[in-house]
């Protein structure tokens, strides 16, 4: 049986998958002919998906599909059975696969081809005969989504490593969500005793048009240090947002400094139609199928769960954030040091010339805020609790910093987020406001 489906190239890079050499595809029975012609004119056309929407018991039956195992991992089983040369296998495969995914268009168009393959050889995955226009677009996004997702299998992070941007995360934070629009990937990590660990990690959409959000309906997903600000229940969402969605705090701080504009930036699912979107396909959000939506509707807390988004993340051991940890640490503690004894004019020091808070506060007038701050506290020491900090770095050098202001002696104090941005050796305080 023909193998040549694997001319997608990047399969066979998957470590440990063996490819053999094409060979003519024996001939078949007309009724198998007729099923891979049919099979592989399913997939084509995105009008279709799977027959315009998918019913109720389709739905629960790809809920409790994907407890038992990810729809991902059981592609990249097919393809990896595939390269192998076990194709009746990865035929079975293939079609249980559709049978409980149905709206599972790369799994389609992988067993349109399998089919195929039983009568003629493959000139490339998705080998569709002269496809219209609109399917030839749609077969170019299935084929592109194939390649991440098995980029993705390839290029793991190595074990126990972290991105390089949680430079510190509060005990109280349980987890922390990092996307690398690059590999169409989002990852969650769940934050324990022992420190970060990742949990699972997903196929991800970002923007039509890519990333680095400018302004206003550009169709790209902006890239920084974000919140999860709340939770929105699908019953509140068009049917376009899946399974619901996770705003995030777009534009943040940093962003309206830079001019940046607009809004609705969002973690969502898919269409019922649609397992999954072509890796550049929203209007700006970051969009996962539906079972992983579903898990971390499940498992993150709004307003505690950071979210960074880069165009490609940097992976580093725990260890490898330590130094830079402790070197920031010192510079908050200075600031702490500095409002506990009242010192007005060492305090000022910390904040940039053209600081700007929230409401617009300008230097001037935070200058009075400080002032009252001090006097609030009396000479009493202040405890920074429940510390994150979050390192961006791009065109300049950022660190968004969370935590409780707590005077001693009081159990609990303002929630403060401060953006400080490094110039040369120094870091300054551009942004500073209470969130809780």
């Amino acid at each position: 049986m023909a193998t040549a489906l694997l001319a997608i190239g990047a399969l066979t890079a998957l470590p440990g998958w063996a490819r053999e050499p094409q060979r003519a595809a024996p001939k078949k029975a007309v009724h198998t002919q007729r099923t891979a012609a049919k099979a592989t004119r399913a997939v084509a056309p995105r009008r279709a998906a799977v027959a315009a929407a998918v019913p109720v018991a389709a739905k629960a039956q790809v809920a409790q599909a994907a407890r038992s195992d990810q729809a991902e991992t059981r592609l990249i089983r097919v393809y990896r059975l595939t390269a192998q040369g076990r194709t009746e296998e990865a035929l079975a495969q293939a079609h249980t696969l559709v049978r409980d995914f149905p709206n599972f268009q790369l799994a389609q168009l992988a067993l349109g081809d399998l089919l195929t393959a039983r009568t003629r050889p493959l000139a490339q995955f998705g080998d569709v005969a002269a496809p219209q226009p609109e399917a030839g677009a749609v077969l170019a996004e299935l084929r592109q989504e194939s390649r991440q997702r098995v980029a993705a299998e390839r290029l793991r992070p190595a074990a126990g490593a972290i991105p390089a941007a949680f430079v510190e995360i509060s005990d109280r934070t349980r987890h922390a969500i990092a996307v690398d629009a690059s590999r169409s990937r989002l990852y969650l990590f769940e934050n324990g005793k022992q420190g970060l660990r990742l949990v699972a990690d997903y196929y991800a959409s970002v923007g039509k048009l890519g990333i680095e959000k400018e302004f206003e309906g550009d169709q790209r997903t902006p890239l920084g240090v974000y919140y999860i600000t709340s939770r929105l229940d699908a019953k509140q969402l068009a049917d376009l947002y899946g399974s619901g969605a996770l705003p995030l705090n777009y534009p943040n701080a940093l962003d309206l400094r830079r001019g940046k504009t607009g809004s609705g930036i969002w973690l969502h699912g898919t269409p019922s139609t649609q397992f999954s979107r072509a890796p550049q396909a929203t209007d700006g959000c970051v969009a996962i199928a539906n079972p992983d939506l579903e898990r971390i509707l499940n498992t993150v807390e709004p307003r505690s769960t950071p979210v960074v988004i880069s165009s490609q993340l940097h992976w580093v051991t725990p260890q490898g954030v330590v130094g830079e940890r402790q070197a920031f640490n010192q510079v908050l503690d200075a600031w702490s040091k500095a409002k506990s004894e009242g010192d007005l004019q060492r305090l000022l020091g910390f904040y940039t010339y053209d600081f700007q808070g929230m409401r617009s506060q300008s230097i001037t007038e935070l200058r009075a805020t400080l002032q009252e701050d001090l006097q609030a506290l009396r000479g009493r020491t202040l405890v920074l609790k429940d510390k994150s900090a979050l390192h961006w770095q791009d065109s300049s050098e950022t660190m968004v910093v969370t935590f409780a202001e707590v005077p001693a002696g009081a159990r609990s104090g303002p929630v403060k987020r401060q953006y400080w941005r490094r110039q040369g050796q120094r870091w300054q305080i551009f942004f500073e406001g209470v969130i809780g």
